[in-house]
């Protein structure tokens, strides 16, 4: 009997089903065998290899839509297994392998799959293998990965650095100004070309001209497309002193190292300087009072009411106010606003000494924003010697979290900093008198320059024992809390920007160099009574040759060293003429400049070596 034409159409239906069935089933199969045989290779990938982690970077131009990329990756031709499965707008991986890998070897690819799981595309496979890094190619893959923040994810508007990795157009003025120094770091090492970053801060500078300002102070902060505030708090709508003096420790910086006659540099040198001088510090003091407020806005005046004092992280403004070449406050405010206090504090923990500061010394930070581009060595105060009290204080909150009194896990020797930061209940100045459990790497790293031994085994425990969850494309991760099993997922402006300078300062010393040589800068430390102290503790940093102060200088300089070797030396002017010199065996040398024409000079010192230079800034009286 002949089939009925129905039922052969529904037999043939089936029949297609199970075919188009197999055809999905195998197509994956097919299509990843094609591509490990590099039938066509349409995306490019970039590996690097590192001490503990491989980056791979990718760029694809390829059209048409698809689902995701595959990361597929094999450790010594052991077969390709899937590393990681990403969005469509991800261009690149990170992938921890651990220390101690130099012996394996990693091959990887990228495929475009589509919704249905199928290999649309691959790269290549490249094979790489890690690097056993040393100390200084350490600090530096830091400094790259936290420059990213500043220079691939600053505001494309404006150029300022966001908040947060979260924040949208919210920018933030203290954090730009540390940004700004990252930035140098960048250009000064080579990571950032010259013109590009001068471009890159010339712009930001052109922004905040016509940002929001009050009475010359910028808001914490602004809307990067605009410049418009956006309150930081109900009553916090108007500038904020603080971070209006982050902004311009950076700023001055920036302005002391393009010191060209190319008119970029001329402009951003000629605009920094005016906008400096456009701060009514005095205003914030009320007019008349003898210390500075915080806050002052329009619509609420100085309700929140808020006097600097120290010790906390504030110093820099204070120098900045009584430096100021427009707005000068009284020098007399040094001692009775920011040290008018409960400064004075002697207090001894795990046997290291404190002067000043509550109890412990207080969150870590207080060590950093201040002295990103004031440089505190061999100078002190009629209070204390502040980088050997930020030494002591660094020491004391590693002892501490050493000892663990409050049993948290993961503290230890190698595991500690505290300091303010994101923490798993939300965000906290953390110190040995506000411990929650939370660690935040940017405390002993951005210590760098204190404590050097003790912040590097740090870094080695962040990254080579916990980098697989803690290390990012930024860097790392803002804090973590092993109490809590927590690693924050977020990168701040104030916490990553401190880290890139402060190892910078520790390996070259470049943005305390340059910031002071500010001709403002050297006056107002002699007007508050900074002298030189050429005590020491014991992981200061070496000198190079010895120490310039003060610098810039009206009468004379001093140059210290830690010998007394016989010293040649001379100073030279622009145009390479020698016109002062001499020898000495003193450690102290007292060098004359007021017979000098203002401008700048050179000073070059040699013992049995190759003669040292370091630029000096001669100002009229």
């Amino acid at each position: 009997m002949t089939e009925s034409l129905p039922r052969r159409i529904r037999s043939l239906s089936i029949a297609a089903s199970v075919e188009w069935m197999l055809f999905r089933i195998w197509l994956p199969v097919i299509l990843l065998i094609l591509t490990q045989h590099h039938v066509r290779a349409g995306i490019q990938l970039i590996p690097t290899a590192y001490d503990s982690h491989i980056e791979l970077i990718w760029r694809d131009d390829s059209l048409g839509s698809f689902q995701y990329y595959k990361v597929y990756r094999q450790v010594n031709e052991s077969g390709f297994t899937t590393q990681q499965t990403l969005f469509p707008s991800d261009t690149m991986a990170l992938d921890f392998v651990g220390p101690d890998q130099q012996s394996n070897q990693f091959d990887y690819f990228v495929a475009k799959v589509d919704f249905l799981g199928a290999i649309l595309q691959t790269s290549d496979t490249l094979r790489v293998q890690t690097i056993s890094a040393d100390d200084d190619a350490l600090l530096e893959m830091v400094q790259r990965y936290s420059l990213r923040y500043f220079w691939d994810f600053g505001h494309p508007v404006s150029g300022m650095a966001r908040e947060r990795n979260s924040s949208g157009d919210l920018v933030t003025t203290g954090g730009t100004g540390f940004g700004v120094m990252a930035i140098l770091v960048g250009i000064d090492r080579g990571w950032i070309p010259w013109e590009s970053g001068l471009k890159r801060l010339l712009k930001m500078v052109l922004f905040l001209e016509g940002a929001d300002r009050f009475r010359g102070a910028f808001p914490h902060w602004m809307n990067g497309k605009t410049g418009r505030t956006i309150p930081f708090s109900p009553k916090d709508d108007g500038g904020d002193l603080v971070e209006t003096a982050f902004l311009f420790e950076g700023l001055l910086t920036a302005r002391q190292y393009f010191q060209g006659n190319s008119p970029n540099e001329v402009v951003l040198r000629e605009k920094i300087t005016k906008m400096y001088g456009e701060v009514d510090w005095n205003w914030y003091r009320k007019t008349v009072e003898d210390v500075l407020y915080w806050h002052w806005s329009p619509n609420n005046q100085f309700a929140i009411n808020l006097p600097i004092r120290g010790w906390n992280e504030a110093m820099i403004i204070y120098i900045l106010a009584i430096a100021s070449p427009t707005h000068p406050v009284p020098a007399r405010l040094y001692q009775r606003g920011w040290a008018g206090g409960s400064y004075v504090h002697s207090q001894d923990h795990f046997g290291y000494h404190l002067d000043i500061g509550p109890e412990y010394g207080g969150p870590l930070f207080f060590t950093h924003y201040s002295f990103l581009g004031l440089d505190p060595r061999f100078v002190r105060d009629q209070y204390t010697n502040y980088f050997i009290h930020s030494q002591r204080q660094s020491l004391i909150n590693r002892e501490y979290c050493a000892a663990n009194p409050k049993h948290f896990a993961g503290y230890s020797a190698s595991c500690w900093g505290l300091t303010a930061s994101d923490d798993p209940y939300g965000y906290s100045a953390h110190s040995p008198t506000n411990d929650n459990g939370t660690i935040t790497p940017t405390a002993a790293l951005s210590s760098m320059p204190y404590s050097p031994e003790e912040s590097l085994e740090a870094l080695k425990n962040f990254y080579r024992v916990r980098g697989d969850r803690l290390w990012g494309p930024m860097g790392f991760y803002d804090a973590f809390s092993d109490r809590e099993n927590w690693v924050a997922s977020s990168y701040l402006a104030i916490d990553q920007g401190p880290i890139i300078g402060m190892i910078e300062n520790y390996r070259s010393q470049l943005l305390w160099k340059t910031f002071m040589t500010s001709p403002e800068i050297g006056p107002a430390l002699d007007a508050v009574g900074f002298v030189v102290d050429s005590t020491t503790a014991r992981a200061a940093i070496p000198r190079t040759a010895g120490f310039v102060f003060p610098n810039p200088a009206s009468e004379s300089i001093t140059f210290e060293r830690s010998n007394n070797v016989k010293m040649q030396w001379e100073v030279i002017n622009p145009a390479g003429i020698s016109v002062l010199k001499g020898s000495t065996i003193q450690q102290s040398l007292h060098i004359p400049l007021h017979t000098l024409p203002a401008g700048l000079y050179w000073l070059r010192v040699r013992e049995n070596k190759p003669w040292q230079q370091f630029k000096i800034v001669h100002i009229p009286n």
